[in-house]
């Protein structure tokens, strides 16, 4: 599973019910920089998650994502399971709106979690995925190169992904070891996709 870059919005409103709505929204069609190279001076690497690249699980009511703090499935805070979580996915952005009911204003790290949220400490939204098979999918993924004009980058393009689970964290940049394991390689007849790891990823 993969997490993800982008800053987005966050914010949160009471509601009459003592609930509180927390709004947020993650825009596609940003590049983030994953390596600038590094000391070695190899090329940097940027990706970029392309316009409803998360429809597939998104715009099926019957499949759960939640909302966690940091992709920890042990902090919930809202899941399309329980009600408390609402999708809608644009050509510009994912958003949502969760709902985090009285009782889970209850538990310490949701306490935690909002008080970083007001002090704008802890703003970043992360998105976790999975990249579908080759067999799946024949063109999830690739890998160009960057206009020349602009850099030397590899950027790599996310069409389409699986998603499970959007994360609120402190720092929405992704884990440079996690991105070091994906072998981003050109190759002499063109540029080869990054090779992915069996395990789990977040971005």
């Amino acid at each position: 599973m993969l997490h993800s870059f982008e800053m987005g919005s966050l914010e949160v409103r009471k509601r009459a019910s003592q609930g509180l709505a927390l709004h947020g929204r993650f825009p596609y069609g940003k590049r983030a920089v994953l390596s600038d190279g590094g000391r070695n001076g190899g090329r940097p690497r940027k990706e970029v998650i392309a316009p409803r690249a998360f429809a597939y699980r998104v715009d099926r009511p019957e499949e759960d994502i939640h909302l966690l703090v940091g992709h920890s499935y042990d902090r919930p805070l809202a899941s399309r399971s329980a009600g408390t979580l609402i999708l809608e996915d644009t050509e510009d952005a994912l958003t949502f709106e969760a709902t985090i009911t009285e009782e889970m204003q209850a538990v310490s790290y949701v306490q935690d979690i909002l008080r970083s949220i007001r002090a704008g400490l802890t703003v970043g939204i992360s998105p976790g995925f999975r990249i579908p098979p080759p067999r799946a999918v024949e063109k999830a993924e690739e890998v160009t190169e960057e206009d020349p004009s602009e850099g030397i980058a590899l950027i790599r393009t996310i069409f389409q992904a699986l998603l499970y689970e959007l994360s609120i964290v402190t720092r929405p940049a992704y884990d440079e070891a996690q991105v070091e394991e994906r072998n981003w390689q050109p190759s002499p007849k063109g540029l080869l996709l990054p090779k992915r790891h069996a395990s789990a990823r977040y971005r």
